[in-house]
Protein backbone atom coordinates (compact mmCIF):
# COMPACT_ATOMS: atom_id res chain seq x y z
CA UNK A 1 0.00 0.00 0.00
CA UNK A 2 2.75 2.44 0.95
CA UNK A 3 4.53 1.61 -2.28
CA UNK A 4 1.38 2.39 -4.31
CA UNK A 5 0.97 5.77 -2.60
CA UNK A 6 4.63 6.58 -3.27
CA UNK A 7 4.22 5.68 -6.97
CA UNK A 8 1.11 7.88 -7.24
CA UNK A 9 2.97 10.78 -5.64
CA UNK A 10 5.82 10.38 -8.13
CA UNK A 11 3.42 10.29 -11.07
CA UNK A 12 1.67 13.45 -9.92
CA UNK A 13 5.00 15.24 -9.43
CA UNK A 14 6.20 14.19 -12.90
CA UNK A 15 2.97 15.13 -14.69
CA UNK A 16 3.19 18.12 -17.03
CA UNK A 17 1.59 21.39 -15.99
CA UNK A 18 -2.04 21.76 -16.93
CA UNK A 19 -3.28 24.94 -18.54
CA UNK A 20 -4.94 25.94 -15.27
CA UNK A 21 -1.55 25.91 -13.51
CA UNK A 22 0.40 28.24 -15.79
CA UNK A 23 -2.54 30.51 -16.52
CA UNK A 24 -2.43 31.43 -12.83
CA UNK A 25 1.26 32.33 -12.92
CA UNK A 26 2.14 35.99 -12.51
CA UNK A 27 2.93 38.23 -15.45
CA UNK A 28 6.58 39.24 -15.82
CA UNK A 29 6.18 41.48 -18.86
CA UNK A 30 4.52 41.91 -22.21
CA UNK A 31 5.54 43.19 -25.62
CA UNK A 32 4.06 43.84 -29.05
CA UNK A 33 5.71 42.95 -32.36
CA UNK A 34 4.81 45.33 -35.16
CA UNK A 35 5.93 45.32 -38.76
CA UNK A 36 5.53 48.78 -40.20
CA UNK A 37 2.03 49.97 -39.31
CA UNK A 38 0.78 46.42 -38.64
CA UNK A 39 0.67 44.66 -35.29
CA UNK A 40 1.70 41.04 -35.79
CA UNK A 41 1.22 39.78 -32.24
CA UNK A 42 1.15 40.66 -28.57
CA UNK A 43 3.27 38.49 -26.27
CA UNK A 44 3.38 37.93 -22.55
CA UNK A 45 5.81 36.12 -20.27
CA UNK A 46 4.55 34.53 -17.05
CA UNK A 47 6.38 32.70 -14.27
CA UNK A 48 5.26 31.20 -10.97
CA UNK A 49 6.95 34.02 -9.00
CA UNK A 50 6.35 36.85 -11.47
CA UNK A 51 10.00 37.48 -12.36
CA UNK A 52 12.34 36.11 -15.00
CA UNK A 53 14.94 33.73 -13.56
CA UNK A 54 16.73 32.63 -16.73
CA UNK A 55 16.32 30.19 -19.60
CA UNK A 56 15.90 27.00 -17.53
CA UNK A 57 13.31 28.28 -15.06
CA UNK A 58 9.60 27.53 -15.34
CA UNK A 59 7.94 30.06 -17.64
CA UNK A 60 5.10 30.50 -20.09
CA UNK A 61 5.36 32.58 -23.25
CA UNK A 62 1.89 33.39 -24.60
CA UNK A 63 1.50 34.90 -28.07
CA UNK A 64 -1.80 36.43 -29.14
CA UNK A 65 -1.89 36.89 -32.90
CA UNK A 66 -3.39 39.99 -34.47
CA UNK A 67 -3.19 38.83 -38.09
CA UNK A 68 -3.91 35.75 -40.20
CA UNK A 69 -0.69 33.75 -40.48
CA UNK A 70 -0.45 30.29 -41.98
CA UNK A 71 1.66 27.59 -40.35
CA UNK A 72 4.22 27.65 -43.17
CA UNK A 73 4.91 31.33 -42.47
CA UNK A 74 5.19 30.65 -38.71
CA UNK A 75 7.70 27.86 -39.32
CA UNK A 76 9.66 29.98 -41.81
CA UNK A 77 9.83 32.82 -39.26
CA UNK A 78 11.20 30.34 -36.71
CA UNK A 79 13.78 29.17 -39.26
CA UNK A 80 14.84 32.78 -39.93
CA UNK A 81 15.25 33.52 -36.23
CA UNK A 82 17.25 30.34 -35.64
CA UNK A 83 19.41 31.18 -38.66
CA UNK A 84 20.10 34.67 -37.30
CA UNK A 85 21.06 33.22 -33.90
CA UNK A 86 23.24 30.47 -35.39
CA UNK A 87 20.99 27.72 -34.05
CA UNK A 88 20.55 26.08 -37.46
CA UNK A 89 24.29 25.41 -37.67
CA UNK A 90 24.74 24.60 -33.96
CA UNK A 91 21.90 22.07 -33.66
CA UNK A 92 21.94 19.16 -36.12
CA UNK A 93 18.33 18.28 -35.22
CA UNK A 94 17.01 21.77 -36.02
CA UNK A 95 15.63 20.69 -39.41
CA UNK A 96 13.73 17.85 -37.73
CA UNK A 97 12.40 20.35 -35.19
CA UNK A 98 11.15 22.61 -37.98
CA UNK A 99 9.41 19.68 -39.66
CA UNK A 100 7.79 18.78 -36.35
CA UNK A 101 6.50 22.36 -35.99
CA UNK A 102 5.09 22.17 -39.53
CA UNK A 103 2.92 19.21 -38.49
CA UNK A 104 2.10 20.52 -35.02
CA UNK A 105 1.15 24.18 -35.44
CA UNK A 106 -2.18 25.37 -36.84
CA UNK A 107 -2.77 28.38 -39.07
CA UNK A 108 -3.59 31.31 -36.78
CA UNK A 109 -6.19 34.05 -37.05
CA UNK A 110 -6.63 37.31 -35.11
CA UNK A 111 -7.20 36.50 -31.43
CA UNK A 112 -5.68 33.00 -31.61
CA UNK A 113 -3.18 32.22 -28.88
CA UNK A 114 -0.16 29.94 -29.03
CA UNK A 115 1.64 29.35 -25.74
CA UNK A 116 4.89 27.56 -24.93
CA UNK A 117 5.10 26.47 -21.32
CA UNK A 118 8.40 25.36 -19.82
CA UNK A 119 8.29 23.23 -16.66
CA UNK A 120 11.14 21.06 -15.40
CA UNK A 121 13.13 22.26 -18.46
CA UNK A 122 10.73 20.63 -20.94
CA UNK A 123 8.27 22.64 -22.97
CA UNK A 124 4.72 22.05 -24.10
CA UNK A 125 2.80 23.94 -26.78
CA UNK A 126 -0.78 24.98 -25.99
CA UNK A 127 -3.33 26.53 -28.36
CA UNK A 128 -6.56 28.49 -28.08
CA UNK A 129 -8.26 29.35 -31.37
CA UNK A 130 -10.11 32.39 -30.02
CA UNK A 131 -10.75 34.25 -26.76
CA UNK A 132 -14.27 32.79 -26.80
CA UNK A 133 -12.83 29.28 -26.42
CA UNK A 134 -12.89 28.32 -22.76
CA UNK A 135 -9.42 26.83 -22.38
CA UNK A 136 -6.18 25.94 -24.08
CA UNK A 137 -5.56 22.61 -25.81
CA UNK A 138 -2.13 20.94 -25.67
CA UNK A 139 -0.40 20.53 -29.03
CA UNK A 140 1.80 17.46 -29.38
CA UNK A 141 4.06 15.92 -26.77
CA UNK A 142 6.32 17.66 -24.28
CA UNK A 143 9.46 18.87 -25.99
CA UNK A 144 13.09 18.17 -25.08
CA UNK A 145 15.16 20.57 -23.01
CA UNK A 146 17.34 21.29 -26.07
CA UNK A 147 14.37 22.22 -28.27
CA UNK A 148 12.73 24.21 -25.47
CA UNK A 149 15.86 26.27 -24.81
CA UNK A 150 16.30 27.01 -28.52
CA UNK A 151 12.67 27.85 -29.12
CA UNK A 152 12.47 30.34 -26.25
CA UNK A 153 15.80 31.83 -27.35
CA UNK A 154 13.92 33.51 -30.22
CA UNK A 155 12.45 35.95 -27.67
CA UNK A 156 14.50 35.57 -24.50
CA UNK A 157 18.14 35.00 -25.48
CA UNK A 158 20.43 38.04 -25.17
CA UNK A 159 21.24 37.53 -28.89
CA UNK A 160 17.60 37.78 -29.98
CA UNK A 161 16.82 39.80 -33.08
CA UNK A 162 14.26 41.67 -30.95
CA UNK A 163 16.21 43.06 -27.96
CA UNK A 164 13.51 45.60 -27.07
CA UNK A 165 10.83 42.89 -26.97
CA UNK A 166 13.11 40.75 -24.79
CA UNK A 167 13.65 43.66 -22.41
CA UNK A 168 9.89 44.22 -22.10
CA UNK A 169 9.10 40.51 -21.69
CA UNK A 170 11.63 39.94 -18.90
CA UNK A 171 10.37 42.96 -16.99
CA UNK A 172 12.72 45.71 -18.15
CA UNK A 173 11.51 49.19 -18.99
Amino acid sequence: MRRTVLMLMLLVAAAPASAADWLNWRKVGDATLSWGPFTVYNSQLRTPAGHYSGPGADQALIITYQRDIDRETLVEATREQWQAQGILTQEPQSEAWLQMLQTLWPDVTPGAQLAFVLTAQQGQFWYRASPRQKGFTPLGPRQSAAFSRRFLAIWLDPNTQYPELRKQLIGGH
